[in-house]
This record gives structure tokens, C-alpha cells and sequence, in this order.
């Protein structure tokens, strides 16, 4: 786990990863960007769900039981039933694809390896981050994850 954050910390990962999204400012937000985030989350959950059933038997082939991948949302950390990428200009909305083996379960914080989707903070300077499907792809993203998680012991 030290090693994920020593790697997170340091300048090249640290750039790579503030690459990989487009900086939304208070005034560009607008319903033409919430039916972009809600474009990318579906896309997510389709990768997701297909992903999922692509690697079950490898993660199972490796003792790694209960394969789980899904976009998760929450809202201040909170994950709140229901909640749809339909509020995803509220304040402190989150979502992420998150990854899961070994009867793990949906609760919060209960998940590892996860990838951000949208992120969104509002304050006196509202801001928000946009996973950039532009320059990167995400599905291949997803499965670097995965082949990443399976080469751990």
C-alpha cells in the first residue's frame, strides 16, 4: 500500500494523474457537462460489467474470489442509496469505478483500487475534475488496473 502512494507522490505519477482529467471551472458548468458525466459513467458501467465477467475466473484462478467492479458514487465521502449521476453538480459528488475480490462488500471505504471519474467541490471557487476519454481510454485503464491487482500476492 506504501509503495501505491510513494508512486502516487511522486512528480511524474502525480502529473500523469492530474493529466488524465479536464478542469472544470464554476462557469462551464452546465447541463451540457452533466450529459457528458452522464455519458461517462454509463460507459464506465459498461466496461465495468463486461471487465468484470472478462476477469471473474482469472481473479478466481488466482484465489482472489468475488471479482466486484462498479461505478461508485458518493457525495462527501457519503455513499448514499440511490444516488444516480442525476446529481452529479452537487456539491462534493463524486464518482469512481471501483474494484473489488475476496467478499469485499459496497460498503464505504471497503473498496481498494479505484479509478475517478468526476469529481466536483463547490466552495467560493467551484471546480471540478473530468476523467479526459480524449487522451486516454478508459476501458484499458480499467484493465491495467486489474492486471496490476493480479500480480499482487
Amino acid at each position: 500500500m506504501f509503495n501505491k502512494f510513494k508512486k502516487f507522490f511522486g512528480s511524474n505519477q502525480q502529473n500523469e494523474e492530474t493529466d488524465r482529467y479536464i478542469i472544470v471551472q464554476n462557469d462551464e458548468i452546465s447541463e451540457d457537462l452533466k450529459q457528458h458525466i452522464n455519458a461517462l459513467e454509463n460507459l464506465g458501467e459498461r466496461y465495468s460489467k463486461d471487465l468484470e465477467n472478462e476477469y471473474k475466473s482469472k481473479f478466481e484462478s488466482d484465489g482472489k474470489k468475488n471479482l466486484k467492479i462498479w461505478v461508485c458514487r458518493d457525495i462527501d465521502g457519503d455513499q448514499i442509496q440511490g444516488l444516480t449521476s442525476d446529481q452529479c453538480l452537487e456539491g462534493e459528488y463524486r464518482s469512481q469505478i471501483a474494484i473489488n475480490y475476496d467478499g469485499f462488500t459496497d460498503e464505504e471505504d471497503a473498496f481498494v483500487y479505484y479509478i475517478q471519474l468526476w469529481g466536483f467541490s463547490r466552495g467560493r471557487k467551484s471546480i471540478g475534475g473530468l476523467y479526459d476519454l480524449s487522451k486516454y481510454d478508459l476501458k484499458k485503464e480499467i484493465e491495467d488496473t486489474l492486471s496490476e491487482v493480479l500480480k499482487e500476492t
